[in-house]
């Protein structure tokens, strides 16, 4: 085995054998405006959702199915054609729909943006075969979307139109744009009883972080009321509107989302995606004293190491980045590095939270 100190530097791109490590440039300024990490509850997107029926397939939908006959014939029924129960043959009874190939049930949906939506708006859905064989060359018919919640029966859009198939490699799912057509008005209120809340994003929600934006708050709309703003917990905070702001709360809105905060990202993360083999790294992510062996490899690291200086004005803290960088160094492929991170987590040495995407 050949032995290996761990090479103190620090980077922001290091490219490796079958992949790439991002780590966060501690120099970066650590500002931002209030509107990159939070939402203002009730500014929610939501999914509106129904059955449908795509026809026009080239014999492949699905014949003889209870279900699909049945959505078929109430179908014919409201556009004015119904089918009867039974009947002799070739006077059009409901038996005869058992011969049909090109129809299949689908399941719609759309998702109203987070802004609201009104009647006539136009949004895209997305549409998924609930049976059938392909939906290449059909049609949706019509489907009714009703809201998220299953107890309200309204219909909330209609959709219908020309399906697109983004992969052929699955012939069942597709969309269509501007498919469907808002039937009614959804609003998204924002102000419930003269007061906003405001919504971490869940890669900045923590205790610190919510803190602070609460204090900046304060300084900047209520010296004299500093009570009013609530930190409810590490992902909320209730703001009141202030009285000048009653009567155009939106100004007030705009106003405070363009507020600047320091140091939105306390918290030291290490994200790693197997799938694409990329990994990402805050730069205040540090490791304990440890020495891992791995294949042809032996690192150590611990403030009893001895390391290699590329800068030596760096202190002597050992650092993640600085085990990207040795192990770059080493040609060491990217599934073997991020094995070697796992068993640096597992053995409680990673001081930072890792993320497995």
């Amino acid at each position: 085995m050949c032995r290996q100190n761990l090479i103190k530097s620090l980077l922001c791109i290091v490219p490796v054998v079958g992949g790439l490590f991002l780590v966060d440039c501690p120099g970066a300024s650590a500002q931002t405006v209030l509107r990159n990490i939070c939402r203002i509850k009730g500014q929610e997107e939501n999914v509106l959702r129904g059955m449908g029926l795509v026809v026009g397939l080239n014999g492949t939908g699905e014949a003889n199915d209870a279900s699909t006959m049945r959505a078929l014939s109430r179908a014919m029924e409201i556009m004015g054609s119904p089918i009867p129960q039974t009947g002799l043959p070739g006077t059009g009874s409901q038996d005869e729909l058992k011969k049909i190939k090109n129809v299949a049930m689908v399941w719609v949906t759309a998702t109203v943006p987070a802004t609201g939506a009104r009647r006539g708006d136009k949004l895209d859905c997305y549409v998924s075969g609930i049976n059938g064989k392909s939906l290449e060359g059909g049609r949706l018919a019509f489907a009714a979307l009703q809201g998220p919640n299953t107890q309200d029966h309204s219909v909330y859009a209609l959709a219908e139109g020309a399906l697109h198939l983004e992969d052929p490699s699955q012939p069942l799912v597709a969309t269509i744009s501007g498919g469907c057509q808002m039937e009614e008005d959804v609003f998204t209120p924002f102000v419930q009883d003269g007061q906003i809340t405001l919504v971490l994003d869940p890669s900045h929600a923590n205790f610190q972080t919510a803190n602070d934006i609460a204090d900046g708050i304060r300084e900047n709309f209520f010296q004299r009321e500093r009570n009013a703003v609530q930190t409810l917990n590490a992902a909320n905070i209730r703001v009141p509107i202030p009285q000048i702001y009653q009567k155009d709360p939106v100004e007030f809105v705009s106003i405070l989302l363009e507020q600047k905060i320091y140091n939105p990202e306390p918290e030291a993360r290490i994200v790693i995606n197997q799938r694409t083999g990329s990994i990402v790294i805050s730069g205040d992510v540090e490791i304990g004293d440890v020495v891992v062996s791995h294949k042809n490899i032996v690192v150590e690291a611990g403030e009893a190491t001895k390391f290699t200086e590329i800068d030596p004005s760096r202190t002597n803290t050992a650092k993640l980045q600085s085990l990207v960088e040795a192990l770059n160094s080493l040609k060491v492929p990217n599934e073997d590095a991020i094995e070697i991170i796992k068993g640096i987590e597992r053995n409680g040495k990673l001081h930072g939270r890792l993320i497995m995407e």
